[in-house]
């Protein structure tokens, strides 16, 4: 048995115009219209307007006109860079360009987190009653580790948890103001905390 193949336009077109031509045997009413060759109907007279393209014109190898946004976290010294002032500005000016000398300080440095926390609570809380206003908090810079997995890993733990531990309950009503040290007091692996007076 031959298959059937469906007509071509130009072939389509043919066999309209020979079936127009022809006349039937037997009279019958046509249960359905005979389809109209390629014409769209449509409901509404509207013109038809072309869609807007979704993307603005461009040429393979142009340079982007969008910056793109990335929305990345920022840095922890651009988070505590961004924080409102609460002490003097001369004095704190002065802590910052590393002209005032720190009271005490406070090694981390190699403490896991449960370690650190407990000591970090204590120290702090015992410079504020012996009437002390800056101590130097040491956390290092932490160490860079291979990273291969598909998120990226921050480097130094104790780095980005001792500020937000400085914020919290129980130190954060001691706490006044939380920077950055001086390199010559550490840098970035070291933090000023200024306390409040008691």
């Amino acid at each position: 048995m031959a298959r059937r193949r469906s007509l071509r336009p130009e072939e389509e077109e043919i066999w309209h115009a020979v079936a127009r031509t022809v006349k039937p045997m037997h009279v019958l009413t046509p249960s359905f219209p005979p389809p109209e060759p390629h014409v769209l109907k449509t409901e509404t007279t509207a013109p038809l307007v072309p869609a807007q393209p979704r993307l603005a014109l461009f040429r393979l190898g142009e340079k982007s006109r969008v910056k793109p946004k990335h929305d990345l976290a920022p840095t922890v010294a651009q988070g505590l860079a961004a924080a409102p002032l609460q002490m003097d500005a001369k004095t704190h000016g002065k802590m910052t360009r590393g002209k005032l000398a720190p009271e005490a300080r406070i090694d981390l440095h190699g403490l896991t987190l449960s370690e650190a926390h407990p000591e970090l609570i204590r120290f702090i809380l015992n410079a504020q009653s012996a009437g002390l206003r800056l101590v130097l908090v040491i956390t290092g810079k932490g160490k860079r580790r291979d990273d291969d997995g598909p998120i990226p890993q921050r480097m130094g733990a104790l780095r980005h948890q001792v500020p937000q531990w400085l914020r919290m309950s129980p130190l954060g009503p001691a706490v006044l103001q939380v920077t950055e040290a001086h390199l010559r007091h550490g840098g970035s692996g070291a933090y000023y905390v200024y306390l409040r007076r008691r």
